[in-house]
């Protein structure tokens, strides 16, 4: 499972000395570690008579749920290097850079742009959208196309250039 890999992960950063690792994988561990409890926590609600074994199997996250927190803390940090670059402070926005590194070691292999591009294209064909009001019924048969594997900016981006065409 992803969750146990990026275990082991920290453990060799740590091992090796490598503080940046080490703590970009904390950080993603703690994100991970909190949707769990989340989970938990509603799974409770909702079954207030669940046993403890049960809860606990039925709380942790997916490989695909995991993918979707690798990908937010990916987004945060991309938003941060905006923020820092604004604020002159690019030795921060490097930094980010190399968590940024760091995190998409753990995702599947990126879409290329014209990969996008073909998978919006047929997209467009199946669903037989013509016009910017059909983006949300496009978007919604892509994403599970190209979710962890393309940041949806992008595809919404191809998206939109190909329909206002």
């Amino acid at each position: 499972m992803l969750k146990q890999k990026i275990q082991q992960a920290v453990k060799e950063a740590l091992k090796s000395g490598d503080q940046i690792s080490a703590g970009t994988l904390r950080m993603l561990l703690a994100s991970i570690i909190t949707k769990e409890k989340d989970k938990r926590y509603k799974t409770t609600v909702e079954k207030p008579n669940i046993a403890e074994d049960v809860l606990i199997k039925e709380s942790e996250l997916t490989d695909e749920q995991i993918l979707e927190a690798i990908s937010s803390e990916i987004k945060k940090r991309r938003d941060s290097i905006i923020l820092y670059n604004q604020g002159k402070r690019p030795e921060l926005a490097k930094q980010e850079e190399n968590e940024i590194e760091i995190l998409q070691k753990y995702l599947p292999e990126q879409l290329k742009p014209e990969e996008i591009k073909k998978l919006v294209e047929e997209s467009i064909i199946k669903i037989g959208a013509k016009e910017m009001k059909d983006m949300g019924k496009v978007m919604q048969d892509l994403n599970p196309k190209v979710k962890g594997k393309a940041e949806g900016g992008e595809v919404s981006k191809v998206v939109k250039e190909l329909l206002s065409k």
